[in-house]
């Protein structure tokens, strides 16, 4: 029965509250949310508690039913006087059933609800929990065919969440931000798969909610920018790896040097400052705003290792450029030439003339070079891809297969280069 003052003081005179679609819902659960008030008011101490007893009583599925014997022999770690009272909680407010005609303890639906809740959450508690919780959530009910509106948003929510994030990242051109960031793209990115497959079943539901179906369709559009990251950071690193500085032939670069300072403690960055700054210096052309803000990110938000290794590396020459990588360098100058050659004269091609090579290996490097045609972000670097990539040229590839006269490749995907 619905209590009419429950929402007296916090609504405004006049106002009926259980006429609210929200709370008309979370008033149908009223029962489940009780049961897990219950659980959950008071210290931590006695939230542990209950939860611990609650879940071993729980855990006895081919004796479900326990006798007060019973419990004060499997709790007896636990006070006498404290079990009693959290005996007594746990039937107070229906997480458990006391039977007085056999004088034994059962578990109440409410408690059933609140220990699969439990369960569920103590499964993601490492890792991006919220990311996986709710993706499991939503799996769950579209295969019980009752997708909830409501953990889709959340998901969708927390999907756009991640990639501002990353974006913030990529934005930043910090190479310790991208990588942290690649680092937790990589750990949610076995949810996001996850999560593809469970739309895609929602979205080839005829049954699907036009609600629900919306929400999904931008879900599918979320996960997709979440793909196109992973090329993206990839690209964005190798960039940064090529404006490395390398100090001499030690073998060190301005990563492996900013990385040490980065874990040593203010006392020591002092003592090697010590007599090398003479005065403190102003950079006028700092903005004072952008410089706090950094500071602030540094010292308070930045997720540091617990187990870092401060050393520095030992030294060592710097590494030469290799046959394979000479070779791959050569490969893309003579294919920009030959590229070149044709968007000057206005001129296309069939793909096999301008791929197939000497060998197998430079024909497969021709082609993935191709692949690249009119990719904004590869053209941001200063390579010879990048003018490649840049040629006013498009590539429209087909699914035939073209098998040429050649001693190494014996097939090749069918398609012509158009000039733009």
């Amino acid at each position: 029965m619905q209590d009419e003052n429950l929402f007296s003081d916090f609504f405004q005179p006049g106002f009926v509250p259980h006429e609210l679609p929200q709370v008309a819902e979370l008033l149908r659960a009223r029962t489940y949310i009780d049961a897990l008030i219950a659980l959950f008011r008071g210290g931590e101490d006695e939230v542990f508690v209950r939860l611990i007893v609650l879940r071993e009583i729980g855990a006895r599925a081919d004796a479900p039913r326990w006798s007060p014997q019973d419990l004060q022999a499997h709790f007896a770690y636990i006070n006498q006087v404290k079990l009693d009272t959290v005996l007594k909680r746990l039937r107070d407010y229906g997480l458990l059933v006391w039977d007085s005609d056999e004088q034994m303890y059962g578990m109440a639906e409410a408690g059933r609800v609140a220990l699969s809740s439990l369960g569920t959450m103590l499964q993601f508690a490492e890792g991006d929990a919220e990311l996986g919780y709710l993706t499991s959530q939503v799996a769950a009910g579209q295969s019980l065919g009752q997708v909830s509106n409501e953990v889709l948003l959340n998901l969708l929510a927390r999907l756009n969440e991640l990639y501002a994030d990353f974006e913030a990242a990529l934005e930043s051109q910090s190479e310790f931000q991208i990588r942290a960031a690649r680092e937790k793209l990589e750990k949610v990115w076995q949810w996001v798969e996850k999560g593809t497959d469970v739309i895609r079943a929602v979205l080839t539901d005829e049954t699907t909610d036009q609600r629900v179906y919306q929400v999904a369709q931008s879900i599918a559009l979320a996960q997709a920018r979440m793909l196109r990251l992973t090329s993206v950071f990839h690209r964005r690193l190798s960039e940064l790896a090529s404006q490395r500085v390398h100090l001499g032939q030690s073998g060190l670069s301005t990563t492996n040097v900013a990385d040490w300072l980065r874990r040593q403690t203010q006392a020591s960055l002092a003592e090697l400052g010590r007599d090398l700054i003479l005065y403190h210096p102003e950079p006028h052309f700092v903005v004072s705003d952008i410089l706090l803000d950094i500071a602030e990110f540094e010292i308070c938000e930045r997720e540091r290792p617990d187990n870092s290794v401060s050393d520095m590396p030992q030294s060592a020459a710097a590494q030469e450029v290799g046959a394979v990588e000479a070779e791959r360098l050569l490969a893309a100058e003579a294919l920009y030439d030959e590229l070149n050659q044709l968007a000057q004269l206005g001129a296309g091609s069939d793909l096999p003339d301008a791929v197939l090579a000497p060998t197998y290996n430079e024909t497969a490097y021709r082609l993935s070079l191709l692949s690249l045609l009119g990719d904004a972000e590869a053209a941001l670097e200063k390579s010879v891809v990048a003018d490649i990539v840049k040629l006013p040229l498009r590539l429209e590839a087909q699914t035939e297969l073209y098998e040429p006269d050649h001693p190494e490749v014996a097939s090749i995907s069918a398609g012509r280069l158009h000039p733009l």
